[in-house]
């Protein structure tokens, strides 16, 4: 699943790298802010008490990220920042893994929601610096 952003690709990763901001865009995944511990992030999530792993920053635009559900399970998301003719694109890959069809459709409704809000704070962003 992708989503174009009128911005460009180092403000979108800047942005979405930031763990204070999570909580901001990432319903799917965040809703309270993060608690640093280690290299990992505690969050609450709509699944309970997850810790999320991002790789180390990076200027290829890997955001890619492990979430390590509450029954242990990790769960490995890959996701990019690509440049686009139109600012950039954000690449979330969805698996289904064991999930049922309706959990894949519900999980990939929440991710598209999500990298919707993620587009606007950005394009908000960007548009309030320009002013």
């Amino acid at each position: 699943m992708s989503r174009v952003v009128a911005a460009a690709p180092d403000v979108i990763y800047a942005y979405a790298a930031d763990p204070d901001h999570l909580p901001n865009w990432a319903s799917g995944l965040a809703s309270s802010p993060a608690v640093r511990d280690g290299d990992a992030l505690v969050v609450d999530s709509p699944m309970g008490r997850v810790t999320v792993r991002f790789v180390p920053r990076n200027d290829l635009g890997v955001l890619d990220h492990d979430v390590t559900l509450p029954s242990g399970v990790t769960v490995t998301n890959p996701m990019r920042v690509l440049p686009h003719p139109e600012g950039a694109e954000i690449l979330f890959t969805v698996r289904q893994l064991d999930a049922s069809d309706q959990e894949f459709d519900q999980d990939a409704a929440l991710i598209e929601a999500d990298l919707r809000t993620l587009a606007r704070l950005i394009e908000e962003q960007t548009l309030a610096v320009g002013d």
